[in-house]
Parts: structure tokens; sequence; C-alpha cells
């Protein structure tokens, strides 16, 4: 769903401090809108009938969360942390991603914000442990909203929505 680069739309922000820890003008990710078409040569899928849609397809994640996969490949040495909506036009939408620097100081030796810098935090955009990544994993707040059996958000929707009444015969 990467289909340019924008201006200069992200930053090295921790929003916990609300202090700005260090800027790069690294190059903003512009998301495409719209749908995602099946990538199939003349739109021949070789199928059963219900497997032929090419066109009127919906991706599984938000272009949120594709925004910063791709602030993720673009930018690997540094980890994402968030993203937030800035604006959109006919074409595209974008998103500013935080990206957080491990190996500065002020990181490393403050005990509140530490817990980035440690290895099993590397791409976490990958995956989807950020907020739009969880988000359409299906996971919400709340009792009973923390996990999502079958991973997507159709799955856990259907779950918490059926009424199952079992009859013991």
């Amino acid at each position: 769903m990467l289909s340019g680069v924008g201006g200069l739309v992200l930053g090295l922000i921790f929003l916990g401090l609300g202090i700005i820890i260090r800027r790069r003008s690294q190059k903003g990710f512009v998301c495409g809108r719209g749908g995602r078409k099946r990538p199939v040569p003349k739109g021949a899928t070789y199928g059963k009938p219900v497997h032929l849609g090419v066109n009127q397809l919906k991706f599984a994640r938000s272009l949120q969360s594709a925004a910063e996969e791709g602030a993720g490949c673009h930018c690997g040495a540094l980890r994402v942390l968030n993203s937030y909506w800035v604006g959109e036009d006919s074409t595209y939408k974008f998103f500013e991603v935080i990206l957080i620097d491990p190996f500065h100081k002020a990181l490393r030796r403050n005990p509140d914000t530490q817990w980035i810098t440690k290895p099993v935090h590397k791409h976490r955009e990958m995956r989807e442990l950020t907020s739009a990544g969880r988000k359409s994993r299906g996971f919400g707040k709340g009792h009973k909203f923390h996990h999502a059996i079958g991973g997507s958000r159709r799955a856990t929707w259907r779950r918490l929505n059926t009424l199952q009444l079992h009859c013991y015969c």
C-alpha cells in the first residue's frame, strides 16, 4: 500500500515524556487510499468462483499500520513507538510515525524509557504490537476484549457477539 514518499513527517518524539529527544529529517511515507487489488495477471485467478475476486478486496490491516511498517523498513535502526493521523487528500493518507533511537543515552539511562531499547522490541510494527496493529488484530480495552482468538478483527467480533446455546442431550 506504500506508493510514494512525502515531506518531513517523521520525527523522533517520545510522547510519554512529552519532549523531543532528537529530530531527524527523514522522509515520510504516504499510503495510497482505497482497497487492495489482487495481484494476478490479467485478472485470472484460476480457481473456484468464491475466490475469483480481484477488485473490491479490502486489506486486512489499516493504512496507518502499513505506514508504520514502511517507516520501520526505511529506518531499520530505529524503533517504531506509535503513529498518528496528520492529514489526507483524495488520493493519499498521511501519518506521522514516531521513531525512537534505541542507542540514545537519554533513553538508555532513564528507567521509564529504556524498555524500548531492549532487543525484544525490534520491529514492533512488523509483529503488529503498535496501537494501530493491535487494533487490526481485534484487541481493545476492558474485560474480555484483550485477546484475539484467530488473530483477526472479524473473528474476534464474531466470537464476542455469538450466542452459543449448548444442548447436552
